[in-house]
């Protein structure tokens, strides 16, 4: 890895914010009105896949990949987001995840980049509604990338943004397509969830919570890692 941390690239779902029971409402809605059955379950396979990656898994998923067409797809995944939007207006700063704002003024402090490499293109109005929106120098949509996560694109994206080598990049995640999309840029990456499920995944260090982000104690594991 590199000698220094320059920068930190954080994911948004599941890491700053947890939108997955709103997305969850919004996909049952519509996959409910095209007649398939939509769970929580199945919800938690969709977690850092795009907008339109889980319309094909959730199609694939009722057995009708093949019904419809490119254009009626978009028309669906235009449906399901508009009901999402409006979820989104009631979001405020108390649903910032517990020790974000810490971390990141600790990054601020320390003058440490920060960008973010998120799936949701509404990214930008979440940070405005969570009022989050000025500690981040770079916020990547996926429509600027080639291709979305697992592939390693949005988080080189926002090191190429940010100016800083992916080697001295430390990557956030807490879904394991986010996990391996930062190991193939080359970044450090913080795994926050189920230790066997991000080690799995191949995170370099697994934290439970948010609770646990500490710049001290990440750069020690950063420097330490080969």
């Amino acid at each position: 890895m590199g000698e220094m941390v320059k920068a930190v690239i954080f994911d948004l779902d599941g890491v700053i914010v947890d939108t997955a029971e709103w997305h969850y409402f919004a996909w049952k809605d519509l996959a409910n009105s095209i007649g398939i059955d939509f769970s929580r379950e199945f919800n938690e396979e969709l977690k850092g896949i795009s907008r339109m990656g889980s319309l094909e898994k959730i199609l694939e998923h009722g057995g009708v990949a093949g019904k419809y067409s490119d254009e009626e797809k978009i028309e669906l995944a235009t449906v399901k987001n508009t009901n999402y939007v409006q979820l989104l207006t009631q979001m405020k700063p108390d649903d910032i995840l517990p020790g974000i704002r810490e971390f990141l003024e600790q990054l601020k402090d320390n003058n440490i980049k920060i960008g973010l490499a998120s799936a949701s293109k509404n990214a930008p109005a979440i940070l405005d509604y969570l009022k989050l929106t000025d500690y981040f120098e770079t916020v990547i949509n996926p429509d600027e990338v080639a291709k979305g996560k697992p592939a390693p694109d949005i988080f080189l994206r926002a090191a190429e943004n940010l100016s800083v080598p992916p080697s001295e990049c430390i990557g956030i995640e807490d879904a394991t397509a986010g996990i391996q999309a930062i190991k193939e840029a080359g970044m450090f990456a913080v795994g926050v969830g189920t230790k066997e499920v991000m080690v799995e995944a191949g995170a370099d260090l697994v934290l439970e919570s948010t609770t646990e982000l500490d710049l001290k104690s990440i750069k020690r594991e950063f420097l330490q890692k080969e």
